[in-house]
């Protein structure tokens, strides 16, 4: 395969390749995974006990320190710290799939310098195995988060089955970005840093810490255009309220997911001749 040559950039040719490559992408998929952990002492369980500090941390000094509130209580009883950790853990879930999704994506290409130059190797896939990566450390803490909801709250509920369907269009997104970020990260090198501080920006600038309507009216907008902030709302309605998601506005989303994943796909298959020069 010549490095430089011009490749396909088509919805159809993306389809393709992700299906024709499935087998690759699953077993990369798993050494991403069990390779991040290797070595450790306590492997996988850092899967677990990683986004459980984090949790701890934020629920004492949110619930605790500065007093905040969700409004949100269990039936029969009243808000305490357990039931603002549940709803504080449900925006953390969300963030932190769509964060690592973008963390990674900079460096991608640039850590795998020899899939580049001395192999054929479908470039394209390595932000889809990152993808299913940052998905299976979300179904960990989804995991925790169903047995932290099943001992403090109640019964769970059949709408948390509609779950995937409110993250799927938030990880298209994700996925068209990547591809974008991925192919940039070869070319700025400044890239991965930039993308560190906006997703932490991010992650303030949604309502993860706090619910939106405490906000004053002017600031709701500039929360609402954090492209995290509807998923959020809506994984939090179908999880916790027992509420059905806003079909109307998951389907608006799915359609510039869409465009987005396509856009950045063809990004990538239009810039990958150059990699191999400048790496």
């Amino acid at each position: 395969m010549n490095p430089h040559a011009a490749q396909p950039t088509s919805l159809l040719a993306f389809v393709h390749s992700l299906w024709s490559h499935r087998l690759l992408i699953r077993q990369m998929t798993r050494r991403e995974v069990i390779g991040r952990y290797q070595g450790s002492f306590l492997g996988l369980g850092w899967s677990f006990l990683n986004p459980l500090l984090m949790l701890c941390v934020y629920t004492f000094v949110f619930s605790v320190v500065f007093k905040a509130r969700w409004g949100v209580a269990p039936q029969g009883g009243e808000e305490n710290e357990f039931m603002f950790a549940i709803v504080l853990f449900v925006g953390m879930i969300v963030h932190t799939l769509f964060a690592e999704i973008l963390n990674r994506a900079p460096g991608l290409i640039v850590s795998n310098v020899n899939y580049v130059k001395k192999v054929v190797f479908p470039l394209e896939i390595l932000p889809v195995v990152s993808v299913g990566a940052a998905l299976f450390h979300a179904l960990v803490s989804l995991g925790v988060w169903l047995l932290a909801y099943e001992l403090f709250v109640g019964t769970l509920h059949w709408q948390m089955l509609l779950f995937p369907i409110v993250v799927l269009p938030l990880v298209m997104l994700a996925l068209g970005i990547a591809w974008f970020l991925a192919s940039l990260g070869v070319f700025l090198r400044d890239v991965g840093q930039t993308v560190a501080i906006l997703t932490t920006v991010m992650m303030f600038l949604a309502p993860v810490f706090f619910p939106v309507d405490n906000l004053p009216e002017e600031f709701r907008p500039l929360i609402m255009a954090n492209p995290i902030t509807f998923i959020i709302e809506q994984a939090r309605g179908v999880l916790i309220r027992g509420q059905l998601p806003d079909f109307v506005g998951l389907f608006w989303y799915f359609a510039a997911a869409s465009i987005v994943m396509w856009a950045g796909f063809a990004w990538f298959q239009k810039t990958r001749k150059g990699f191999s020069d400048v790496l």
